[in-house]
């Protein structure tokens, strides 16, 4: 496992432990982005440095092998001319080049195996930071969500706490207390009207029952005057 593939892993696993403990995850997740692009960005830095290496082997190699070439075609001649140390100088100088060529290649495509893993990582990386940017913003709208819901339910307990019911029934027990009164004072004033009709006849029948009387006595008073 490469450096970059445990850095990544460790990062990943310290971020999900963090995760578990915070009150504020979309501002964690945030920093741990920040830190992934900065991560992504001199790795990308990395690759570039690692290309221009791989070049600089492969254009290495690549004239080690020209040389080899040429140097060969060198003894070639020296040796149809009849100048054997001539020949033997060019073949010697040809070993060597062709050391160097094999040193360089293989150093080249040591580094060919190096970049693509490199690449590779750098696409886990670049796929990881979009996918947590992706479940940052969800997150993040699914707090939002909350938060208006809960600003919408403050708001709603407020309406409730003035609401038109509530509102009209306490307008019907004030006028039900008005109807109550207005209902009392009128079966006062009945009650007064029927003592005082009580009390007339009452007086009428005295009335009446003393001018009984006085016939009686104006009667009596005729008879003894005969």
């Amino acid at each position: 496992m490469s450096i970059l593939r445990r850095m990544r892993d460790m990062t990943a696993a310290t971020l999900n432990e963090k995760l578990e403990r915070s009150e504020d995850p979309v501002r964690l997740i945030d920093q741990y982005l920040v830190s992934q692009r900065e991560q992504i960005q001199q790795s990308e830095r990395l690759h570039q440095q690692c290309v221009q290496h791989a070049q600089s082997l492969r254009t290495q190699y690549l004239s080690a092998e020209q040389w080899k070439e040429k140097r060969e075609q060198q003894a070639l001649l020296a040796l149809k001319a009849g100048e054997e140390e001539t020949a033997r100088l060019a073949l010697q100088d040809k070993m060597l080049q062709e050391q160097k060529w094999e040193q360089y290649r293989e150093l080249y495509e040591q580094s060919k195996l190096a970049i693509i893993e490199l690449e590779d990582q750098l696409q886990a990386m670049k796929a990881d930071y979009v996918e947590i940017a992706a479940k940052r913003n969800y997150y993040q709208a699914r707090l939002e969500s909350v938060r208006l819901q809960r600003r919408m339910n403050e708001r709603m307990n407020d309406i409730g706490r003035h609401s038109t019911p509530r509102m009209f029934n306490r307008l019907e027990e004030k006028v039900s207390d008005l109807e109550l009164e207005t209902r009392s004072l009128r079966d006062v004033r009945r009650m007064s009207k029927e003592v005082l009709y009580q009390a007339g006849s009452a007086v009428s029948h005295l009335l009446e029952q003393e001018l009984s009387n006085l016939r009686k006595k104006l009667e009596r008073e005729s008879g003894s005057q005969l």
